[in-house]
């Protein structure tokens, strides 16, 4: 097994690092983490191990939201820069530039088939990366031959059935301190699953149209977003303690019905959480499948 550290700027200058195992193939998937995660998941572990065992290369690399609160540095006309980062400050739509970071990179390296895995908010970091991407005809989307998608969330509506009847009162606080630029501030306990900025929460609350692409609850949403991908796609749910507020077969219909990508897998991991605990050899075995079955079409 050929592991090797990987250290990497993003396109706006942000240093990433991770690890690649590599294989002799010119096939990798690169993994995006969710939320106040990381790339050392025993999810990866499994799902790379099989992956190399099938001729994929697994990249997987800690992004600018990944953990809580540290440090990021970031390098700007020649300087480096120490920036408050971490899930707590992030902004997901930088997430574009770590992402296309990574695929420079990988390109870099000598592969030339990509397959962005996102888990949890790393899903929605694809889907909005993979658009721009498209709108900007960016040369690079030529190297994406599949997108894996797992426990993809409706982030601004969690956060709704989340705070319940707080919402109002939380989300005018946040507004009072956007108004007097204190965007650094800290949420009061409980706003949020974890400890967030006035910044990021607003995001999430309410400037939240570039992400808010998983309407599974609006019955004239059309998924748009989801439907501009035209490589094949792979999506996942768990059944069990996932951040969905259908039961998991409904979603799966709804998504099976609205999204028209003809080389599509939609399904869910029976007895999987939102991390899929216990059930990562079932999961990694349904990607590899995914992808193996791409390759005999």
């Amino acid at each position: 097994m050929n592991t090797e550290i990987i250290n990497f700027k993003a396109t706006d200058g942000f240093e990433n690092d991770g690890y690649i195992i590599n294989s002799n193939s010119k096939k990798v998937i690169i993994s995006i983490h969710g939320m106040s995660s990381d790339c050392f998941k025993e999810r990866d572990r499994f799902i790379s191990r099989k992956a190399l065992k099938n001729g994929f290369a697994y990249f997987a690399f800690n992004n600018r939201g990944s953990e809580l609160v540290k440090y990021i540095r970031k390098t700007i006309d020649g300087k480096q820069i120490k920036l408050l980062g971490g899930t707590t400050y992030e902004e997901p739509l930088e997430s574009y530039y770590d992402i296309k970071g990574a695929i420079l990179k990988a390109i870099e390296l000598g592969y030339e088939e990509i397959y962005l895995q996102g888990h949890s908010l790393g899903t929605t970091k694809i889907i909005y990366t993979y658009n721009k991407l498209k709108n900007e005809n960016s040369e690079l989307l030529k190297h994406i031959k599949g997108i894996i998608l797992l426990s993809l969330v409706d982030i601004p509506r969690t956060l709704k059935i989340f705070l319940n009847t707080n919402y109002d009162i939380i989300l005018k606080y946040a507004e009072e301190k956007e108004s007097k630029n204190e965007l650094l501030d800290l949420m009061p306990n409980g706003s949020f699953i974890h400890p967030i900025s006035v910044k990021t929460f607003l995001r999430y609350a309410k400037n939240n149209k570039e992400i808010n692409f998983a309407q599974y609850s609006n019955k004239e949403y059309n998924f748009d977003e989801l439907n501009n991908i035209e490589v094949p796609l792979f999506m996942r749910w768990g059944n069990s303690n996932e951040m969905i507020e259908q039961d998991a077969e409904v979603l799966v219909e709804l998504l099976n019905r609205k999204i028209i990508n003809k080389n599509k897998d939609i399904n869910f991991v029976d007895g999987a959480d939102h991390g899929y605990t216990g059930k990562e050899e079932v999961l990694s075995t349904e990607i590899i499948d995914f992808l193996n079955n791409l390759a005999k079409k």
